[in-house]
């Protein structure tokens, strides 16, 4: 861990709303030198389904997350006091060639996370959860994966695309990537193509939290749940933006009716703070269908709670 971390400009000195758009107006990752978690985004969309305008997504979390503060209250943390975090500016990917972009991807992460930085990865679309997958899998071997979304994100193809942003949890599961005993879906809803779907997702060693068992049962039994899944075990965790209704994240490519609300999302976050996070992505948001930057404060909010939560950690040397 870095002795004295660098926090966010001072807000009394500089306001919120003037110079650059850092994510909570960190240093940039060249200002100091190395970083104990690295903010970073991915502006790519081209595996997208439905509307475009993901590559988009990071920079309008950035912005959005000019309001965040340095101490986390529902944490009792101060995350920029107790580790380095850093943002690391974008992975310039190829947008016309998708199997490019993904080597891309997974080889800068790959540099990021053998310095010993975890990330925090602000999408584009899903799709990059692969190559993010792959290379955190090289460092810590098979993790934990928690996914929130509304879509399981496990088809096999679209359009005889292996690559897409319905598809990455599948091929993470063929290629070794993933603990199978501890994967899980939270907030899925809506339509499928088949009961197939829910076969084969099975079949892979997912288990499914729905946004109505989270409406039933409640934050703390479904978080205690999850906790359980877990366990010791390294963990991802993924989170696509649509797992929150269109009332909470309307600025989102594939959005569906009766998801969770952004308390919801935040309140089971927290309550993983115990679990072993190693690295994470936010995902999916699209500025262009905000309104508001309704959907870009949700985000930026629960990218706060994540590198919380790994401040955390590292401070406790975990």
């Amino acid at each position: 861990m870095s002795s004295e971390p660098r926090g966010p400009v001072d807000s009394s000195r500089i306001p919120r709303y003037a110079g650059p758009a850092t994510f909570a107006r960190l240093p940039r990752l060249d200002e100091v030198g190395t970083t104990d978690v690295a903010v970073v985004g991915v502006p790519f969309d081209s595996g997208v389904s439905f509307r475009p305008g993901a590559r988009f997504g990071g920079n309008a979390v950035r912005e959005a997350s000019r309001l965040l503060r340095p101490y986390n209250p529902a944490q009792d943390a101060a995350p920029f006091a107790l580790a380095q975090v850093a943002d690391a500016g974008d992975i310039a990917v190829n947008p016309f060639d998708i199997d490019e972009a993904v080597e891309t991807v997974q080889a800068a992460a790959g540099e990021l996370l053998d310095t010993g930085a975890r990330l925090v990865t602000l999408g584009g679309d899903h799709t990059i959860a692969l190559p993010l997958l792959r290379a955190v899998a090289r460092r810590h071997g098979p993790v934990a994966l928690l996914h929130f979304d509304a879509h399981l994100d496990t088809w096999d193809t679209y359009f005889g695309a292996a690559y897409t942003h319905g598809t990455p949890f599948r091929r993470a599961v063929e290629e070794g990537l993933l603990d199978t005993s501890a994967l899980s879906h939270v907030g899925t809803r809506g339509p499928l193509y088949g009961k197939k779907d829910l076969d084969d997702d099975a079949k892979m060693g997912f288990g499914i939290v729905t946004s109505a068992d989270v409406m039933r049962r409640g934050v703390d039994e479904v978080t205690q749940q999850l906790r359980e899944r877990i366990g010791d075990r390294p963990l991802y965790i993924s989170i696509d933006i649509d797992v929150l209704d269109p009332a909470h994240a309307p600025g989102t490519g594939t959005p569906e009716a009766g998801g969770l609300t952004s308390r919801e999302l935040l309140e089971i976050l927290r309550g993983l703070a115990d679990r072993r996070l190693v690295s994470a992505d936010v995902v999916e948001v699209a500025p262009a269908y905000d309104h508001a930057e309704i959907t870009s404060i949700a985000a930026s909010h629960t990218a706060y709670e994540l590198t919380t939560i790994m401040s955390r950690q590292i401070a406790a040397g975990r």
